[in-house]
């Protein structure tokens, strides 16, 4: 049932040699995975190589198309090949491998449902990051009127694909940085249900092989743009939130 539904999708810009160690780790769980190079040009698509566990399929873009992009190519191979459910990780090594099967069979119970991962935070997480999240979080459940996002950036998630390839396909947007946060509020506008599952979250060291693309000012900025847009969006749909929030109770 797991191979036949569930998928794994790995998107990577520049990951390092993260990369291959992610790849052999996901390979060894016996699921369908599709690791899509978002434009690579550090070397990590060369050192990958051809993976040589069955099921492991290669996407290379030949620009960089932002993570948004590089799942949204992911999401549309594996629904070609009939699956229905995808679990989205990063691989860079930040997420818990051991945690995609318990995801997984959480999802096969509440098929209906997006399964959220709540990052739980090591003394290795960067407080910037632990802290400054609690400001988007808030913004994303008012513009959800708090119908269940606990964390909106983080990135390791179990999307149903044809809701989620459906909003991708109609939006231009939740392309780059802005991609998990909007993905999530537009599915819950949806009336996908959410659950949240909390999960370890790992920051490797950069002589370890740890790599991180945010950029403070750049992606910030974009966060506020789509949290100002949503927000415009929320206020159009108020009367199918509190119908929503009816239906929950």
């Amino acid at each position: 049932m797991v191979r036949r539904s569930h998928c794994v999708i790995l998107p990577s810009y520049n990951s390092g040699r993260a990369l291959a160690r992610t790849v052999d780790a996901v390979s060894r769980l016996g699921l369908r995975v599709w690791v899509v190079l978002d434009g690579s040009t550090d070397g990590s698509a060369e050192a990958l190589g051809q993976p040589a566990a069955a099921g492991v399929s290669i996407i290379a873009l030949p620009q960089n198309v932002g993570k948004g992009g590089a799942v949204l190519a992911g999401m549309q191979a594996a629904f070609d090949e009939r699956f229905t459910h995808a679990v989205v990780m990063d691989a860079d090594g930040q997420h818990d491998v051991a945690a995609v099967i318990p995801f997984i069979e959480k999802s096969i119970e509440n098929p209906d449902a997006v399964i959220f991962g709540v990052p739980v935070f090591g003394a290795d997480a960067p407080v910037e990051r632990v802290k400054g999240r609690r400001i988007g979080n808030w913004f994303a459940n008012l513009a959800t009127l708090w119908l269940g996002i606990d964390d909106s950036l983080f990135g390791f998630r179990v999307y149903p694909l044809a809701p989620s390839i459906g909003i991708l396909n109609s939006i231009r947007s939740a392309r780059r940085f802005d991609f998990d946060t909007e993905l999530a509020v537009r599915l819950v506008w949806a009336g996908v249900r959410p659950i949240n599952v909390q999960t370890r979250v790992f920051y490797p060291m950069v002589s370890a092989g740890g790599v991180s693309h945010f950029r403070y000012v750049r992606d910030n900025v974009l966060l506020v743009y789509t949290h100002a847009r949503l927000l415009v969006g929320m206020v159009c749909r108020l009367p199918h939130l509190f119908r929503l929030r009816m239906r929950r109770r």
